[in-house]
């Protein structure tokens, strides 16, 4: 895959060169080489993020295939895997990258998140308790929290979390699933707390913003909380509120927040008109 741009890039350095008194053909070679290096990277680096999770497994597969020693192209291959929902596949090819001489500690944290990922909690436990202490990083720490959560160890779960927010100057997201974990524990205002936390960092963050619904509706606080959303996010935010009142036996509430949700979605709203439907139905509230 090569581009106008590079083309030029590759030209301009050759003609640099040739106009340097006694440059070797070696020289320019060098250069291009070192042009095609940095396209590479570039590369590289969008098939992992922007490409699509398929497209970016073919690509690394190929590469890996052309160049097996070079392990930035197995990570890259693991990580694409990871994303292309294929974790028992990236787990493989992370236990070939960890066992090999350039494996690093972030190896072996990216292999403990894809296993957690393919559901293999207690091996994901395993590799973490082999990351020496002094490798302090947000993954780590995160993942740690995961596994701590996953093991009800409440107190080992909260010191990680918090750890784990400030090693990131973006903490939306593991201050949002601190805040699930409380939730699960049924600690409705810690969790009310963090969600509100994690939408001062990332206000967009709408799974922070139904959490928080969730959360309010937990101590019986229906009505919609001060944060930015749209008329659509409203509307869902209204219906997640009215199942919870339901939930809770508040029919009666349940169903006005269905009505209102109805009314606020900018288009038709068939979860919140089926669920009101049957409660009408049933002649509840």
């Amino acid at each position: 895959m090569r581009h106008p741009v590079l083309l030029t890039l590759c030209l301009g350095a050759a003609a640099l060169l040739s106009g340097c008194g006694g440059t070797s053909d070696a020289d320019v070679e060098r250069a291009v080489k070192s042009v095609n290096v940095i396209d590479e990277t570039n590369l590289n680096d969008i098939m992992l993020t922007v490409a699509d999770p398929n497209e970016a497994v073919a690509y690394f597969q190929r590469a890996t295939s052309e160049q097996p020693d070079r392990i930035d192209l197995r990570r890259g291959l693991a990580r694409s895997l990871v994303r292309a929902k294929r974790p028992t596949e990236a787990a493989a090819l992370w236990t070939q990258i960890i066992a090999s001489p350039e494996g690093t500690a972030d190896d072996r944290v990216e292999y403990a998140d894809t296993l957690i990922r393919a559901g293999d909690w207690k091996r994901a436990e395993a590799e973490l308790n082999k990351v020496p202490p002094t490798h302090e990083t947000y993954e780590r720490y995160r993942l740690e929290a995961m596994v701590a959560d996953s093991n009800k160890n409440w107190a080992k779960a909260d010191s990680f979390y918090e750890i784990a927010a400030g090693l990131t100057t973006r903490p939306a997201n593991v201050l949002n699933n601190w805040g699930y974990s409380k939730l699960n524990r049924r600690d409705f205002a810690g969790a009310e707390k963090l969600f509100n936390e994690a939408l001062t960092h990332d206000e967009g963050l709408f799974t922070a913003k139904n959490n928080l619904i969730m959360a309010r509706a937990g101590q019986r606080k229906y009505d919609m909380p001060i944060v930015q959303m749209n008329q659509t996010e409203r509307a869902m935010l209204l219906y997640t509120a009215a199942l919870s009142a339901i939930k809770q036996g508040d029919v009666t509430i349940g169903k006005g927040l269905l009505r209102d949700a109805i009314e606020t979605h900018p288009q038709h709203f068939e979860e919140a008109v089926r669920a009101l439907g049957a409660l009408e139905a049933g002649g509840q509230g």
